[in-house]
């Protein structure tokens, strides 16, 4: 009596297909994550009111701006800043005119987009102002990132 052993299917063909799958994913992967990052600001209708007041907390890299401050903006000019932990103490009396507005983070942000920068995104809240900066000029440069956490934002 012969015993019947099916064959083993050829596993080259799995490899090269399961290969594929993996490479295009992986390539796909991080156009679509820059490409949605980048349209954000083009998706979101905010507009800068030229009244308002915020915090802002002002973290990572080198840059002159760290430290969480209370930013009041009228006309569309910063009128009144207020560090509240040390580092914005001195940033407010040594640069007050380094404390932003909403409008010159985003300017910030479109540069950073012409300029092909590695990151450069905005989380929106609930009402649509910005509530989360990230930049990131070069993945591979040491303290030039800058992260901004826009919070307690109030449209006068």
């Amino acid at each position: 009596m012969s015993v019947h052993r099916p064959r083993p299917r050829a596993a080259l063909p799995v490899v090269v297909l399961t290969g594929a799958l993996v490479w295009s994913t992986s390539a796909c992967g991080n156009d679509a994550v820059t490409g949605s990052a980048r349209q954000e600001t083009t998706v979101n209708t905010w507009k800068e009111p030229s009244s308002y007041s915020y915090t802002l907390e002002s973290s990572e890299g080198e840059r002159s701006l760290i430290g969480t401050f209370r930013i009041t903006v009228r006309g569309g000019k910063v009128s009144q800043a207020v560090g509240l932990d040390d580092s914005g103490r001195r940033v407010v009396k040594g640069m007050p005119d380094e404390v932003p507005t909403i409008g010159s983070l985003l300017e910030q942000v479109d540069q950073a987009r012409r300029d092909h920068a590695d990151t450069a995104e905005v989380a929106y809240a609930a009402d649509g102002h910005p509530a989360r900066i990230s930049l990131d000029w070069d993945e591979n440069a040491i303290d030039d990132e800058a992260r901004y956490v826009i919070s307690a934002y109030r449209a006068a």
